[in-house]
C-alpha cells in the first residue's frame, strides 16, 4: 500500500493526502492507495503546488504506519527530531 506525503508550504509540517483530498498531519489518517493507482493519485498531488512541497509516495502497512526500507526515515518525519524530546511534535504531548 501507498500513501502520498509532502510538506504544507504554510508551516513546513509533513502532511499525508487523505481520503477527503485534504491533507492531514496524522498518518493514520491518509488514504492508502494500491500501487496501481497510488501514481495517478501523486501525478495530481505534486500539481498542487500552492499547498505542499515535494510530494512522493511512501509504504505503508494496512494499519497506516510507514513500512518498508523507509520506515526509519518516514517515522522521523511523522514524530519529529530525535535529538531533543523538547523540540517538535513529541514536545506537544
Amino acid at each position: 500500500m501507498k500513501a502520498v506525503t509532502g510538506n504544507r508550504l504554510d508551516d513546513g509540517v509533513v502532511v499525508y493526502l487523505a481520503d477527503d483530498d485534504h491533507w492531514t498531519s496524522d498518518l493514520a489518517s491518509a488514504a492508502r492507495f494500491e500501487d496501481g493507482d497510488a501514481k495517478d493519485v501523486l501525478a495530481a498531488a505534486q500539481k498542487r503546488v500552492k499547498e505542499i512541497a515535494d510530494a512522493y509516495l511512501i509504504e505503508v502497512d494496512d494499519s497506516g504506519a510507514p513500512a518498508g526500507r523507509e520506515t526509519l526515515r518516514e517515522t522521523i518525519r511523522k514524530d519529529g527530531p530525535t535529538v531533543r524530546l523538547d523540540l517538535g511534535y513529541q514536545a506537544k504531548a
